[in-house]
């Protein structure tokens, strides 16, 4: 997965020289904040999808646990665009970083202790494979959410993928692609890397922003096309058993994009396929990449234009 080059502390440098060391506060006690982020090809070029709010996002997480990032948004933008370009991509899964370093092995690190941060581009595809467009296969994991007050869900924290991978691992061994966790009242929460909608008589519903849920990117750009394709969305505490009546169900992620759900708990949704719904936001979600879909809102930023106008 990976490319000739990265970013790594403020310098661009080959994939092979970027290392830490193994007293690294983040590999001890999960001390790190990232971004998942997608470059599409489109038209123009190749073109980031909603590049400010994801680096908006990090600057939100890294200040929860106190980590100075040591960089401006607008460096942490410009070295996004400049690692797309260094390694010719068309498109990419780009993943900023921003950890704690090498600096002692107390669960708080001494004042000065060194910040890195990193940034790495990869060809990924979809996230579920097949699935995407097929329709996953999930089911509700018997391990929940962290309750509020307990790890903040809203920071992209390094350290709560510890659950998701719970999550994740239960599904596999059940032959599941994926695993869909309860909130700590036994409500819907999310899934193990992704947002969950419900569309029920029309209606899309979704779990709200205080169900243990990091509030995603995607998930939020999918609330705006349905309200500009005057598809009514409500946020709602959702039962279990709303999975299991729903007419389609989907998932949404920068990884997942927006990914069907044709079973859960081997229970088919709907008619055990992507529903209409479902496939017109994917059409229009798509469609912003390709030129189907005006980009109204100004999401796109396209990578060879973008240095241009820096110029």
């Amino acid at each position: 997965m990976s490319t000739p080059f990265l970013w790594h502390n403020g310098h661009i440098k080959p994939w092979t020289e970027a290392t830490v060391h193994v007293s690294t506060h983040a590999l001890h006690y999960g001390s790190s904040v990232f971004e998942g982020e997608r470059v599409y090809a489109t038209p123009q070029g190749p073109a980031y999808f909603r590049l400010a709010d994801h680096t908006r996002r990090l600057f939100e997480s890294a200040k929860v646990y106190e980590i100075e990032i040591g960089y401006s948004e607008e460096a942490i933008n410009a070295a996004c665009l400049e690692l797309i370009r260094v390694n010719r991509m068309k498109s990419a899964y780009v993943r900023p970083i921003v950890f704690r370093g090498a600096g002692g092995l107390g669960v708080l690190q001494k004042n000065g202790a060194p910040v890195d941060v990193a940034i790495m581009a990869l060809d990924w595809g979809a996230y579920l494979g097949e699935a995407a467009e097929r329709g996953a296969d999930v089911c509700v994991s018997s391990w929940q959410r962290p309750a509020p007050n307990t790890v903040p869900s809203w920071a992209k924290a390094g350290g709560n993928y510890l659950n998701s991978q719970l999550i994740g691992l239960e599904a596999r061994r059940g032959g599941y692609d994926e695993g869909i966790a309860l909130g700590h009242n036994g409500l819907l929460s999310e899934g193990a890397g992704e947002n969950v909608f419900v569309v029920k008589r029309g209606k899309l519903l979704t779990p709200p922003a205080s169900a243990g849920i990091l509030a995603g990117i995607t998930r939020e750009t999918v609330m705006m096309l349905a309200a500009d394709l005057g598809i009514p969305v409500e946020e709602r505490e959702l039962p279990r058993e709303a999975l299991y009546s729903a007419d389609e169900v989907f998932m949404t992620g920068t990884a997942a994009e927006i990914t069907p759900v044709r079973s859960v708990d081997r229970k088919p949704v709907g008619a055990g396929k992507p529903g209409p719904i479902t496939q017109t936001l994917r059409q229009a979600f798509f469609g912003l990449f390709d030129g189907r879909t005006d980009d109204r809102h100004g999401w796109l930023t396209p990578v060879h234009t973008a240095a241009k106008e820096a110029a």
